[in-house]
């Protein structure tokens, strides 16, 4: 019998607490830039502030400000959904981007990273909640900024980092940026869930060292949230 997946699988956010220290801050500064960014989870754990300021000046026009991930022994399988999931509690009418790679970069003799090929989907983040469904087709192969035409396609099933970016997008946009996501999560398209008879979250972690004291465990206070926000929710279109 072939097993079923849940709709969705959680992988940052409830029921597993936001942490800081799962996140680095990965910005120009590796280039002379003076951009910043910082992942700041809320008191009660449930959700993140990504905020910082991009500069466009130092570097003439380019800039970058980035959280990543800091495991490199997680692989993310995740080739049994159809995409992303981002639900963002409040933004800030600007362009942010989701980075997935499948290869981890190698260390350069100067310490830095080198580049890599990572896998990116861009969305405008509304200064109300909102929920943001990428499938995986929506994420596009990018080199340092660039469209990559002959790209392998994004294996799903080898996920190595993430990373969530404010950039430029060639002098776009700069200064202070805030968005506030309640989660990212793996889901299945409503094309993809006839046969799944009733909605069940994965409550495996992703993660080794994640113990039970640190799920949020105020279901009741999170059910309330979500009901009083659920009247302003809303699907917002891909770019």
């Amino acid at each position: 019998m072939t097993s079923i997946p849940p709709k969705s699988r959680p992988l940052f956010g409830p029921p597993r607490a936001w942490r800081q220290d799962d996140f680095v801050a990965s910005d120009d500064r590796v280039r002379g830039g003076s951009s910043q960014s910082f992942l700041t989870p809320s008191a009660t754990l449930t959700t993140a502030r990504f905020h910082g300021v991009l500069d466009t000046t130092t570097l003439g026009g380019a800039g970058f400000a980035s959280q990543r991930t800091v495991t490199s022994k997680m692989t993310w399988n995740l080739s049994d959904y159809s995409g992303i999931e981002l639900d963002l509690a409040h933004g800030d009418g600007k362009k942010y981007t989701l980075n997935i790679k499948t290869v981890l970069p190698d260390k350069m003799d100067n310490g830095r990273d080198a580049s890599t090929v990572e896998y990116a989907f861009s969305f405008v983040a509304p200064n109300e909640p909102c929920r943001i469904f990428a499938k995986w087709e929506d994420f596009k192969p990018f080199y340092r900024g660039k469209p990559v035409e002959d790209a392998k396609p994004l294996d799903t099933s080898s996920i190595l980092r993430w990373s969530l970016m404010m950039r430029s997008f060639f002098e776009q946009q700069q200064g202070p940026f805030s968005v506030t996501i309640r989660s990212i999560k793996a889901r299945l398209a409503a094309s993809d869930v006839a046969s799944v008879d009733e909605e069940k979250e994965s409550e495996d972690s992703d993660w080794d060292d994640c113990d039970v004291d640190e799920k949020v465990a105020d279901s009741a206070t999170t059910s309330t949230s979500q009901s009083n926000n659920s009247r302003s929710m809303r699907f917002c279109a891909i770019l």
